[in-house]
């Protein structure tokens, strides 16, 4: 029988997960883990490069995200969660890559770039060495499990494309012994924000989490932006610049979505109106979810237990691994 390839993926604990993640990343992972031996960390070290100031805000949101993965359909029978910085060899490993990539390669990382461009206000004209380098962990946090499919955005395609690339080096000097991941580009699209801006983000304060109860989803439905042309009800509306359109084709039926365009145009449909049906339809996507949030919110003991078992297997997996990486290396000494 043919092994089953590995995923590995994960999540930053920097707050709740909202609906961009469960359309971009989450629901995808639900049905991957049928078909693929996944694994998926809790990044806490990658969470600390820019949140270095503010550990009690990456561990009390470690809990907090795996909760949002077991209400979504991620199958801890299936899928192995484990906490990063409980694996010492990704720490270890990502000392040895330091060594096979230059800080000039790491700057002319398109992703890099970007973010460090949006993490100016933190940084200021100084970013950190953890910043910086944090492909280079990512590399080791793939390669140390394994990782040969890895889901990922076209955003984040360069950043396997490094790994790949460490990857290489590696085998040239020391041998064969790691395998290099292949991005699995994700069909998905990036969910804009309630305002607008193209992206959804827990820090830009334009999300509907995954977690949000039936008043919040209300209020900021009620606030999102809609047509700014149109005043009057009866004004002839444009559902193409108007987010409430946008999300109705994420939560409501073709035939809704159709009515809602064709009655904004021609003037016979409010936008309070259309609002409170998106509300009710959002509102019901996510009762499955939050009911079973609501079970392991109760239950901490349960997601303790499913996070304690993963990361055992993750470590025991990673021992293997490095075990492999030293002996290439020729650091395999008594043994």
């Amino acid at each position: 029988m043919e092994e089953k390839k590995r995923i590995l993926t994960g999540d930053r604990p920097t707050g709740r997960l909202h609906i961009g993640h469960y359309f971009g990343s989450i629901q995808n992972r639900v049905k991957l883990q049928d078909e693929y031996e996944t694994y998926i960390l809790v990044a806490d070290v990658q969470a600390l490069t820019d949140n270095f100031n503010n550990p009690e805000k990456v561990r009390k949101n470690v809990r907090e995200v795996v909760i949002d993965y077991l209400s979504c359909g991620i199958n801890p029978e299936k899928t192995t969660i484990y906490i990063q910085s409980m694996i010492p060899e990704t720490a270890e490993l990502t000392v040895f890559y330091s060594n096979l990539v230059t800080i000039a390669r790491l700057e002319r990382n398109p992703t890099v770039k970007t973010e460090i461009a949006q993490k100016k206000a933190l940084f200021g004209e100084s970013v950190t060495y953890g910043f910086l380098g944090y492909p280079v962990s990512q590399a080791a946090d793939i390669t140390i499990l394994d990782g040969n499919i890895i889901p990922v955005g076209e955003d984040q395609e360069p950043l396997i494309e490094q790994c790949r690339e460490i990857v290489r080096k590696f085998n040239s000097i020391y041998g064969e012994v790691l395998r290099e991941p292949q991005a699995l580009l994700s069909k998905a699209k990036r969910i804009k924000g309630l305002d607008g801006n193209e992206k959804m983000g827990k820090s830009l304060g334009n999300a509907i989490y995954i977690s949000d109860s039936e008043e919040e989803i209300s209020k900021k439905v009620m606030s999102a932006v809609t047509d700014p042309n149109r005043i009057r009800k009866d004004d002839l509306g444009n559902p193409d610049v108007c987010m409430v359109s946008y999300y109705h084709k994420l939560f409501s039926t073709e035939e809704e979505c159709k009515t809602v365009c064709e009655e904004c145009r021609a003037g016979k449909r409010g936008c309070v109106v259309c609002k409170k049906q998106l509300i009710n339809n959002i509102v019901e996507f996510l009762r499955p979810i939050r009911e079973k949030r609501a079970y392991y919110e109760a239950h901490p003991e349960i997601v303790d237990k499913i996070l304690m078992e993963g990361t055992a297997k993750a470590q025991l997996e990673a021992k293997r691994i490095m075990k492999k990486i030293k002996k290439a290396m020729k650091l395999d000494y008594f043994e």
